[in-house]
């Protein structure tokens, strides 16, 4: 099976793993010449946030989650990181459910491999506050890579 398209999951927390997530991804991609569409998922109350932070008229042609997320900071250094390493990219933005928003948009685009962060988690921890990456794990229409936090 041949990889052609790596979606890299962004969220609003993965600010402190951008390095091990672009890694992950150009190891994933560079090899088989595969394009990382770069997907940046915000809750309605993130994206209202960060929409405001930036600046931008939310009546604005700059105001579509694509938009937003070609803007965020996160998503700027993973493309620029992905941009160094000579790997082909694009971004996606999209707003809802963090996890339904993932599966979905790597059924869309046809994902060989998803990449996604988190953090290290006690089962009680699971159970009670739930894992995006757990979610996106057991419901993603390919296999997923899990990029764990350092600390």
């Amino acid at each position: 099976m041949s990889i052609e398209t790596v979606m890299l999951a962004v969220g609003t927390e993965d600010d402190e793993r951008t390095e091990r997530l672009a890694e992950e991804a150009v190891a994933v991609a560079e090899p088989a010449g595969a394009e990382v569409v770069l997907t940046h998922v915000f809750t309605d109350e993130e994206f209202d946030e960060v929409r405001s932070r930036l600046g931008v008229d939310e009546a604005s042609e700059g105001s579509t989650p694509d938009a937003v997320a070609e803007r965020h900071t996160t998503t700027r250094a993973l493309s620029k990181a992905l941009t160094e390493a000579g790997v082909s990219h694009s971004v996606r933005g999209a707003v809802g459910d963090h996890a339904d928003e993932v599966v979905e948009a790597a059924s869309e685009i046809g994902a060989d491999r998803v990449v996604v962060g988190g953090r290290r988690r006690s089962p009680t921890g699971k159970a009670v506050f739930g894992s995006v990456a757990q979610e996106v794990i057991l419901s993603s229409p390919c296999p997923v890579t899990f990029v764990r936090s350092a600390s």
